[in-house]
């Protein structure tokens, strides 16, 4: 399998990607449900990328290049600790764009440029609180038998009306992923700045049921507005997934209300 180059301040060599979570939560920092998620990626310039991660990170490369992520989904019933989920304010739609980063412990994540989220509340908590670029939208996900569409358009802050509109085909279920399906998707972390200092926050859920899917509309510009350059030209990945539970362990320090 190609690594990752070595960062020449990291001390280790990237964990190896596993379709199962090397880890277990045994006492939950946070639950929650992601359902109908459509991921969508690009092939990136590495260097692109570098300038945006949180200190102490660098980019996570599959033979040489790394990926941005446009991944839009149902966030389902946010719960502290063992608590049941929030029916109202903690299920609404979200759509992210990510990176994919590794740091110095070898520990492979994902970073954040933007959140979008269709409930008020949680977005003012992440962003005053725990500084998640969380942006308030009118958002939306509708799925008619085998299509799933997904809109959204920024209110706060902004780059006001900064907008997605997305929909993909549901194709065949994915019995052996590939490489690449298990380098975007099977991603047991998040690499996060709190207070200045870098922090990683882990996840466990069950592996991801995948289906090959087609991307029939996408009309976006959130991939501009978190600072990256535009999309051009197809897809390298098309996903969808109904969905997994989640749980969260306790960071180091706190890091923000999770997402995928």
């Amino acid at each position: 399998m190609p690594l990752t180059p070595r960062d020449p301040h990291s001390t280790q060599e990237p964990r190896p990607v596993t379709a199962d979570p090397p880890h277990r939560t045994a006492r939950p920092l946070l639950t929650q449900s992601w359902l109908d998620l459509a991921f969508v990626h690009w092939a990136a310039d590495p260097a692109d990328v570098a300038p945006l991660l949180p200190g102490g990170t660098f980019p996570d490369v599959l033979d040489g290049r790394t990926y941005v992520g446009l991944v839009a989904f149902r966030m389902h019933r946010v719960g502290w600790f063992r608590l049941p989920g929030i029916p109202y304010l903690g299920s609404f739609p979200e759509t992210n764009v990510r990176l994919y980063s590794v740091d110095g412990h070898g520990r492979r994540g994902v970073v954040f440029r933007s959140l979008d989220a269709s409930r008020l509340i949680p977005v003012t908590v992440a962003l005053s609180l725990f500084r998640m670029p969380y942006r308030w939208s009118r958002m939306s996900v509708r799925r008619h038998g085998g299509h799933v569409s997904y809109t959204s358009t920024r209110r706060w802050p902004g780059p006001r009306g900064a907008r997605c509109r997305m929909s993909v085909r549901i194709g065949e279920r994915i019995s052996r992923p590939t490489e690449l399906e298990h380098f975007l998707t099977a991603r047991w972390g998040m690499h996060n700045t709190f207070l200045g200092r870098p922090v990683y926050l882990r996840n466990d859920h069950p592996r991801w049921p995948l289906h090959r899917a087609e991307l029939t509309e996408c009309d976006e510009d959130l991939v501009a507005a978190a600072g990256l350059p535009s999309p051009s030209g197809e897809p390298a990945s098309v996903l969808y997934s109904p969905g997994v539970p989640v749980r969260f362990s306790r960071p180091s320090r706190p890091a923000g209300v999770p997402t995928p």
